[in-house]
């Protein structure tokens, strides 16, 4: 992606009928559809069915097989239910009229309320840290295949600057447990509800990558094979997606070929804006 317009361009579902929508895929170098543009844009076509006073608040998802980049997904949205304040839709992502994604949404009209929350990490602000793009600079004259494989990976719209070593060059052994802040490189124009769909999306990145810091001697980074069961994200507060962030990501538990991961989103103000859990296939890459 070259700038921001391409990801509203892919997250910006073409309407079908009252309840279905078409969307693009986000063209990724493993030629499978990216876990968080199906979060996104399942996101995008449950906004299109509710009140413009709601905003969601909680999603929750599961990856039921693997999208092919070069087939379009329809969105089929179902009205579960609508209360005064409260709605919920379900929605399932198909190709070639087979699941693919298989997704629920709550949204809330904005209320006054109690407030509290877990105080922002002390760590280095992004200010004093470097990109994880200059931190793989050096692979270029090292591992040139390794480096352009990255560039090519790399969201680049999306700036993220990792607390210690980038994740995908760790090689040692640590506990699970990594701190990435992140925001869009350029102001993003539109309601709040865009900026949640650009959260939903980037919200994909990192999460397994902590799971396997425990394992890095039996699990290398490049001959892994990954893939997300499912995704869930609430939305705390409102935020700028075009302002740092801070990803705080920890993974309690991983067994039988999956990691669990769990993280924590909070403003550079120290407001924490969201909540990430997801679970993952974790496996030595086979080719065949």
């Amino acid at each position: 992606m070259k700038s921001y317009q391409d990801l509203i361009d892919i997250i910006t579902l073409k309407k079908q009928s009252s309840n279905t929508f078409l969307g693009k895929n986000y063209p990724t170098t493993w030629k499978r559809v990216f876990g968080g543009q199906l979060v996104s844009q399942s996101l995008f076509a449950a906004y299109q069915t509710v009140e413009k006073s709601l905003q969601a608040h909680s999603l929750h998802g599961y990856f039921v097989d693997g999208g092919s980049i070069h087939v379009p997904t329809i969105f089929k949205v179902e009205n579960l239910r609508n209360s005064r304040n409260f709605s919920y839709r379900s929605v399932i992502a198909h190709q070639n009229e087979k699941p693919i994604f298989i997704s629920s949404f709550s949204f809330h009209k904005d209320e006054k309320g109690v407030n509290h929350q877990i105080v922002l990490p002390n760590v280095l602000t992004p200010d004093l840290l470097l990109t994880d793009l200059q931190q793989a600079k050096p692979l270029e004259k090292i591992h040139p295949h390794r480096y352009q494989r990255l560039i090519k990976m790399h969201p680049h719209i999306f700036e993220f600057k990792p607390v210690g070593k980038a994740l995908f060059l760790e090689t040692s052994q640590s506990v699970p447990r990594a701190f990435v802040w992140f925001r869009l490189k350029s102001k993003l124009l539109g309601p709040y509800s865009m900026h949640q769909l650009f959260l939903a999306f980037v919200s994909d990145y990192h999460l397994l990558l902590t799971a396997t810091l425990p394992h890095r001697e039996s699990l290398s980074v490049f001959q892994t094979f990954y893939a997300s069961l499912d995704h869930s994200i609430w939305f705390h507060r409102k935020f700028r997606i075009d302002q740092w962030s801070l990803l705080d990501i920890e993974s309690p538990t991983a067994s039988q070929g999956r990691g669990f991961v769990r993280a924590n989103i909070f403003a550079q103000n120290g407001k924490l804006i969201a909540s990430v859990a997801q679970e993952g296939l974790m496996r030595p890459y086979n080719p065949k």
